[in-house]
């Protein structure tokens, strides 16, 4: 009861936060970041483990560099975050643009087919979920992690789903996408999100070593015959995001077994090569290895 309570005082608290004016946040991010790289430490030999690892082409120097500029944006993402609890429908547009028109005028839903986007841990992936559902009248799903704690689970939910997205936990996401069976719709899973150990069945290569992936991008565009599409955030600016569509497939059952998830995977790779800063290096994603599984 004790820790609901806590809980409930840090929502609430999240949400005073959230009216506050940019310029306001991002003067506690400039603070957070002080806090989280130079005081606290947060996770620090986790990333620069994850960066080592990822870049060995890298000199410490030059990985030192992404590490800063890494740990700086997780400090503009903690307060961007924020912010969407509160951010109107017309400022969600304004600073997350849709860079194309495969989604925003419907072409692709006249070919009479659902659309499986995959996306990463990279850039401000909270504002590109929420801009989704802004995209089209059709339904839109996004597959989501619960997380373990009740009250911000609610709290991250109703920040979701507030422009009408239908959030659905991953192990159910098939169940949904059967309700919607008669309906086009639009799904949006994370493509880098770590399996537990019982659950991988799959390793490919990602940012130079072998990685356990899901296979629900594949799994569940085969199973509808779905369009595949990779949703590529980037960031702009300070608080603004871009968004493309990037088509990978149109016919997925005619696709070889992984096809799908190895090209949705290496195409997160290359982004994140191109400008690494923004992708989520404090997460455990390595967790185990293929030989672990013997």
């Amino acid at each position: 009861m004790i820790r609901k309570g806590f809980s409930r005082l840090g929502v609430g608290l999240l949400y005073l936060l959230s009216m506050l004016p940019y310029f306001l946040l991002y003067l506690i991010a400039d603070v957070l970041f002080v806090l989280l790289y130079y005081m606290i430490g947060y996770r620090r030999k986790i990333v620069q483990e994850n960066l080592a690892n990822a870049f060995p082409e890298k000199s410490l120097n030059e990985r030192k560099a992404i590490e800063k500029r890494y740990f700086r944006f997780l400090a503009d993402l903690v307060v961007e975050t924020i912010k969407l609890c509160t951010l109107s429908e017309k400022e969600v547009i304004k600073r997350v643009r849709i860079e194309d028109k495969y989604l925003k005028e419907n072409l692709a839903f006249k070919q009479g087919k659902s659309i499986i986007g995959a996306v990463g841990h990279y850039g401000n992936w909270e504002s590109g979920c929420l801009r989704m559902g802004l995209i089209t009248e059709r339904p839109c799903i996004i597959a989501y992690k619960p997380l373990s704690n009740p009250v911000f689970d609610e709290f991250f939910y109703n920040m979701r789903s507030r422009f009408g997205a239908h959030l659905v936990p991953m192990k159910s996401t098939f169940r949904k996408l059967v309700a919607h069976r008669n309906e086009v719709t639009f799904t949006v899973l994370a493509g880098d999100q770590t399996p537990s150990r019982d659950e991988t069945t799959y390793f490919t290569d990602f940012l130079n070593q072998p990685t356990a992936v899901f296979l629900g991008v594949e799994k569940l565009a085969k199973a509808t015959d779905s369009l595949v599409v990779f949703c590529d955030v980037r960031r702009v600016k300070r608080g603004y995001y871009s968004c493309t569509f990037v088509p990978l497939f149109d016919n997925p059952k005619l696709t070889a077994e992984y096809e799908i998830t190895k090209a949705h995977v290496h195409y997160l790779e290359n982004v994140i090569k191109e400008e690494p800063q923004y992708w989520l290096w404090s997460h455990r994603r390595w967790k185990f290895k293929p030989e672990d599984m013997n």
